[in-house]
């Protein structure tokens, strides 16, 4: 029987309410399909995300050990295996899909070390160029046909920007998410082409093992991916570990790993800021204040 840890049912619940609630209380029967059917046997406690179950597993055919990975498909990890095929194709430093299987969202991953993501990095500059590195091979790849659009996401942002706007309490926070939309709205007709990551930060960045001749490599993983510009894929490399005075240094330097317009770049990574202004519901509706730290760092007002 296999325990789903408490906090992912409640992030279940918190993101997709009754059906969220509904997946948790399935997981366990899921869980124990996929082992049958993959002939594999747990191997270690069971490790969960904000919406995925991941078990350390060991396959009984060859001994290698694996992870599964079971999650709700939605628009977001739709796109998950095609990508990690797409990119592993290409070389890509992402974790290897071993098997998939499409009528659940079931995946059966290439086991990384967990015990060393690059957020034990301590050096935090050193962190961030391993990131921009591991950006740069990522978005080199063109997202195949199929894939979710940051076109489509432009559009919504900004039809849906001056509700937001509206629905926050401080004068400067409004002005600030309309000037983000502003900033997208320039771009809003390019918006790219690139297979993107979407949620590169130092947690989705895992050492490679030895025994799978990944010794030394940093492998990127649990991609949420869309076809669109490079520029998009910088935030949660400002906001995670986030101090305010490093924000225009890791800004410059993923722009320049990447070789990317810094003005492009800048409006798009104001998009996330704008993407996640419109996420807020209740409370004190307020930006988090990391985030409204990064778009005034970069629309020159600190």
């Amino acid at each position: 029987m296999i325990d789903v840890p408490d906090d992912l049912v409640m992030n279940l619940a918190m993101h997709s309410g009754a059906a969220g609630r509904e997946f948790a209380d399935a997981l366990p029967a899921l869980a124990g399909r996929c082992l049958e059917a993959w002939g594999l046997r747990p191997d270690g406690p069971p490790m969960s995300g904000m919406c995925a179950l991941v078990l350390p597993v060991v396959r009984e055919a060859d001994g290698r050990p694996a992870a599964l990975k079971l999650q709700p498909v939605d628009g977001e990890t739709a796109g998950e295996p095609v990508a990690l095929r797409v990119w592993g194709e290409a070389g890509a430093r992402v974790v290897g899909l071993l098997d998939h299987d499409p009528a659940t969202g079931a995946m059966l991953l290439e086991r990384l070390d967990e015990r060393r993501p690059l957020a034990s990095v301590a050096d935090a500059r050193a962190a961030v160029r391993v990131l921009a590195e591991s950006l740069a091979g990522l978005v080199r790849v063109p997202a195949p046909p199929g894939m979710r659009s940051l076109g489509d996401e432009a559009v919504r942002l900004l039809a849906e920007a001056p509700g937001a706007a509206a629905r926050l309490v401080d004068e400067g926070e409004r002005r600030l998410l309309l000037d983000c939309a502003a900033a997208v709205r320039e771009v809003a007709g390019e918006p790219g082409d690139r297979l993107l990551h979407w949620d590169l930060h130092y947690d989705n960045i895992l050492a490679g093992r030895a025994e799978d001749g990944r010794a030394g490599e940093w492998v990127a993983l649990d991609p949420k991916p869309l076809s669109g510009d490079p520029g998009f894929e910088l935030f949660p490399a400002l906001d995670n570990r986030f101090d305010a005075s490093e924000v225009l240094w890791r800004f410059d330097l993923l722009s320049g790993v990447l070789g990317l317009d810094r003005e492009r770049a800048r409006a798009w990574t104001l998009g996330r800021v704008l993407q996640n202004g419109l996420w807020i519901r209740g409370g004190g509706r307020r930006l988090p204040a990391d985030h409204a730290e990064i778009a005034r760092r970069l629309l020159g007002r600190n």
